[in-house]
């Protein structure tokens, strides 16, 4: 979910609202003027709801509502003022605001008002997606926009494609994916994955029978290679393919000719094949189980899927997503999803990857008792297999936050590199000294101590730096805590910027905006 923006001229407004949403473990970023609103609108940062007052130098909050709903229509906006008259009251809501809040206001109240434009705002989410349809496939993370950049290139070829990727990765629909956006779209797509289907059975599944070419052969059939004609044929699960039937399978990728099973007439087809595996094929080759030549064959180009833990940036618009599919194939109303539960969800490494993760979002939509899914009401199984939480300074966030720690770091537990080698585990223990070592801004003269409570040493900093009349302390301290708080998030999501903005709740030019300005860049 995206922050909460509120502006407001007046900093114990402003104070007062980012500590009560932060209770509420809500995400606030704060502006005084509406020109810094306007500018970070610029930067495409969005927020989930906007606060506002009316009377600020630089700009009326009635002008900027105006220029907001121009920009985002859908987005709540709650104007609040001490000057209540009924001209204000009725310039916000001519101006399509979504409540007004008059100064000065009950905190517990405003709260449940801006969970209200929260919530209003999510089901405007929910339709959209729920009103658009669906992409093909989704994803944010470097590794699938490599992906989709390969799948584009390859749109205007009828090379043979060999998809690389753990069960679950979404394998078949890259292979749709490239049969739809190539010359071929017009022709069959015709699936098979030889893993499935018996050895005695499998030949006469790819390539047809004669009739009586064996007992219950009672008329001819056409195999798959016939049944894509002028189309694409994709095999599933090669790796698992009987090695006397790849000889078979070698020889019509190399002339294009086969028999049927009891047949002596040659025939042909024009297909373009695209093979897929989770398993390691030059292992398979070396070990003798797989030909190497028909390895070759295939391998001509390679597209490797990753596995979903190593693009978690992407589990919650595909948690949105798939519950926005869940509640239109049974008729229902889509599910909503708090932060929290994302955040749970994201910890989790998804060994059956995208299915199972679509799973567990149809799971949520038949079983979760109410409308927004809470974090107790994910499956049994994500709760328990969730790691163990991290030490909150490594996570950037304050102790008891509610916010479930990903197992990217400190959670013992052993991930893959993007190359598909093993990474090595990184201990809670092994990152605080990590970060404790590296020559990153501190709190005054050096870290808070592990263990210490967070606030108390900023605190103690404050007085620290007020009594020896150092100026500008804000300004100051601000700095450091921003720096500490981005260094901690790229260190969690190793170097990643883009996942890392996503889990600070900021955008991604923000956070690179703050690298350049904290000097964090080297």
């Amino acid at each position: 979910m995206k922050p909460i923006w509120i502006v407001d001229d007046d900093h114990s407004i402003r104070f007062v609202l980012e500590r009560a949403l932060a209770r509420e473990q809500l995400a606030v970023r704060s502006f005084s003027t509406s020109r810094d609103v306007l500018a970070a609108l610029d930067e495409r940062d969005e927020p989930q709801v906007l606060v506002s007052d009316i009377r600020m130098p630089g700009g009326s909050g009635i002008e900027l509502l105006s220029r907001i709903k121009a920009r985002l229509p859908g987005l709540p906006v709650i104007v609040m003022t001490a000057y209540s008259d009924i001209d204000s009251a009725v310039s916000a809501f001519q101006g399509g605001a979504f409540e007004y809040l008059p100064k000065p206001f009950d905190v517990p109240k405003a709260v449940e008002l801006i969970r209200r434009a929260v919530d209003e705002s999510l089901r405007e989410e929910v339709a959209e997606i729920g009103a658009s349809p669906m992409p093909e496939m989704l994803g944010q993370a470097p590794a699938m926009q490599d992906v989709f950049r390969a799948i584009g290139r390859l749109s205007q070829s009828h090379v043979t494609v060999l998809i690389t990727g753990e069960s679950g990765s979404g394998k078949e629909l890259v292979a749709r994916a490239l049969h739809k956006h190539s010359p071929r779209a017009g022709g069959p797509f015709v699936a098979i994955n030889t893993a499935a289907i018996p050895k005695d059975l499998l030949e006469s599944e790819l390539f047809g029978h004669e009739r009586g070419a064996f007992t219950g052969a009672q008329t001819m059939r056409r195999g798959r290679f016939e049944q894509a004609d002028g189309g694409t044929l994709f095999l599933d699960e090669i790796g698992d393919m009987p090695f006397d039937l790849q000889t078979r399978l070698l020889r019509v990728l190399s002339d294009g000719q086969f028999y049927r099973v009891g047949g002596h007439q040659p025939l042909r087809a024009n297909v373009r094949v695209i093979a897929a595996t989770h398993q390691n094929l030059e292992e398979r080759v070396r070990q003798g189980a797989f030909r190497e030549d028909l390895f070759h064959r295939l391998n001509v180009i390679r597209l490797r899927l990753p596995p979903l833990r190593e693009r978690r940036e992407d589990i919650p618009m595909l948690v949105r997503s798939f519950l926005a599919r869940s509640a239109r194939e049974l008729g229902v109303d889509a599910k909503r999803i708090t932060e929290a539960a994302l955040q749970r969800l994201a910890a989790f490494d998804f060994p059956g990857n995208v299915r199972q993760l679509e799973n567990v979002c149809h799971w949520l939509t038949v079983m979760a008792p109410a409308q927004v899914v809470e974090v107790e009401d994910l499956p049994p199984e994500l709760l328990a297999a969730v790691p163990r939480p991290v030490a909150a300074a490594v996570l950037g966030v304050p102790s008891g936050g509610g916010v479930a720690a990903s197992p990217v770091a400190g959670s013992g537990t052993a991930h893959s590199a993007s190359d598909g080698s093993p990474a090595s585990v990184v201990s809670t223990a092994a990152a605080s000294s990590h970060a404790e070592s590296a020559p990153v801004p501190t709190l005054g003269a050096g870290p808070i101590a592990i263990g210490e409570d967070w606030i108390t040493g900023m605190e103690r900093e404050v007085r620290s730096l007020m009594q020896s009349g150092h100026p500008e302390v804000w300004d100051t301290l601000a700095r450091r805590f921003e720096a500490r708080m981005i260094l901690a998030a790229l260190e969690v999501t190793r170097g990643r910027r883009i996942e890392a903005a996503q889990r600070l709740g900021i955008g991604r030019n923000t956070i690179t905006r703050k690298i350049q300005e904290l000097g964090l860049g080297d």
